[in-house]
């Protein structure tokens, strides 16, 4: 016989499983396929959108294609539009005028909280900030004057960030008498 102590089990980490209550709507967000879940046992309030990838409820994923397509075959056979269908087709079109006039919203009219400047050029003499926003993947240029005024604290911590000191003796080398 061994004379072995066993070890007493580790204990397994838990991990918290959220149950999927109903699907709400879904959408595309570059390319791949999100949904607007109801969540069992919490309120409205806390539905989430979720990448399909995320999810572990087929039955309940194919139940809300099948709904939506009985719902638009409805709408088509009775030869009119709900006026939620006409508006949210509205607002598709908008979003591809905007990219076809390269009238994309930049800089602060995105109405993100800028992080910190990453950088700084010249357009056609305009100082020019380059933007890192938090919670954004995308940087984008701002101009230096609504940065000033907007975010000073940041701009402020840019320029110190890139200050250099010349002691007495260097600068007494940098001299042309």
């Amino acid at each position: 016989m061994s004379n072995k102590k066993l070890k007493p089990e580790e204990p397994v980490e838990e991990v918290n499983e959220f149950s999927v209550e109903k699907i709400l709507d879904s959408r595309v967000v570059n390319g791949k396929v999100e949904y607007f879940l109801k969540w069992k046992g919490y309120s409205s309030e806390e539905n989430t959108w979720e990448p399909e990838e995320n999810l572990d409820c087929d039955d309940l994923i194919q139940a809300f294609k099948e709904s939506r397509k009985k719902k638009e075959a409805k709408e088509e056979s009775s030869g009119r539009k709900s006026k939620l269908k006409e508006a949210s087709e509205e607002s598709k079109i908008v979003p591809a005028k905007r990219k076809a006039t390269g009238e994309k919203k930049m800089g602060f009219e995105r109405g993100l909280v800028p992080e910190e400047i990453i950088g700084a050029t010249d357009d056609h003499g305009k100082l020019m900030f380059l933007m890192k926003w938090k919670n954004a993947a995308n940087a984008d240029l701002v101009p230096a004057e609504q940065a000033n005024v907007k975010c000073p604290q940041i701009v402020i911590k840019f320029y110190e960030s890139r200050l250099t000191w010349q002691s007495p003796e260097s600068r007494a080398e940098t001299r042309v008498d």
